[in-house]
């Protein structure tokens, strides 16, 4: 399989204009911030960002509502002690497409989930085949991996969540209380 570099792949990320003040930006997030929020209730809650990328929008909303939000990401916040502690909700926006090994890293997300937990993940989905041969989303060379609804339903069933999909490309998962 071939994959960009580690550099080749964060000179791409760094082309990316995803200011936290931008209200466009801001407004495309929101399709996951906002369900996440309602979720998590008025209760001040503890939450990780897992591929923020290098100017977190959607901690900086989050936080704007009460929050506490770590960051992650390999290139831009690399602290990996983050992704040892339990956390009450966990969003990757825009992220799993990346990943090499997007099994692996999903499960790992999960078990850092506190029971009630909450896993928002935000990436466009495949709707068919012949869509997708003709998808904009297959050129980004970043773009290793892709996702469909029942992808997110076979997940969700693997390890026990509640799905609920909250926008075109957004869904939500809930990890059962004890």
């Amino acid at each position: 399989m071939w994959h960009l570099d580690a550099a080749a792949e964060k000179a791409v990320y760094d082309l990316h204009e995803n200011s936290p003040d931008d209200p466009g930006y801001r407004r495309f997030l929101s399709r996951l911030a906002a369900p996440l929020l309602t979720q998590l209730g008025g209760r001040s809650a503890l939450g990780l960002d897992f591929g923020c990328g290098p100017g977190p929008a959607l901690v900086q909303m989050l936080r704007e509502a009460g929050h506490t939000v770590s960051v992650y990401d390999p290139y831009y916040f690399p602290d990996t002690a983050v992704l040892s502690v339990d956390y009450d909700f966990i969003t990757a926006t825009e992220v799993v497409e990346h990943l090499a090994a997007p099994g692996l890293q999903l499960d790992r997300l999960w078990s850092l989930l506190r029971p009630g937990g909450v896993l928002g993940v935000m990436t466009k989905l495949v709707v068919d085949q012949q869509a997708f041969a003709r998808w904009h989303y297959i050129s980004d060379a970043t773009h290793i991996c892709f996702f469909s609804q029942q992808t997110w339903r076979w997940w969700s069933l693997k390890v026990g969540a509640e799905l609920e999909q909250v926008a075109a490309d957004a869904v939500l998962f809930r990890k059962p209380h004890l």
